[in-house]
């Protein structure tokens, strides 16, 4: 089975840079990072994601504006895009089960596990039978 392509975009570089090392360790995922909103678009057109993992607060351009111009592209219509935000909170997520508006949400700070996890679900890859060798553990934020 190829990599599939996760395009991981959010202003915070710490945050991405984990993301990519986490999810490149743990799962068979390609990752490219954007930290530039007004970026965000055009290297989602060039590196074609299987899916977006997608920051809601960028400050030159919203979140919500991004997952627009992503699923109005031909090519990139059926892209799941996944917002990660830590604008809810956990509880609240659970209570709407992940889904606010339509839209998936993971609330930050979040573990990679869950990440990958949905990634796995939502690209209906099998789950890894032993992730713990290669995943950092520790929680993802900002």
């Amino acid at each position: 089975m190829g990599k599939k392509r996760i395009l991981v975009i959010d202003d915070d570089i710490h945050a991405t840079r984990m993301l990519k090392v986490g999810l490149e360790k743990g799962g068979p995922f390609e990752v490219r990072e954007v930290n530039r909103g007004v970026e965000a678009l055009r290297v989602a057109q060039e590196f074609r994601p299987d899916a977006v993992l997608l920051d809601v607060c960028i400050p030159d351009v919203e979140g919500s504006e991004i997952a627009f111009q992503i699923a109005n592209q031909a090519g990139l219509r059926t892209t799941p895009i996944v917002f990660l935000t830590s604008i809810v909170s956990e509880r609240e997520l659970a209570e709407k089960q992940g889904i606010i508006g339509g839209h998936r949400y993971i609330a930050k700070p979040t573990r990679l596990e869950k990440v990958i996890a949905y990634l796995e679900n939502e690209l209906g890859l099998c789950a890894q039978d032993d992730r713990s060798t290669a995943v950092p553990t520790g929680g993802l934020s900002a």
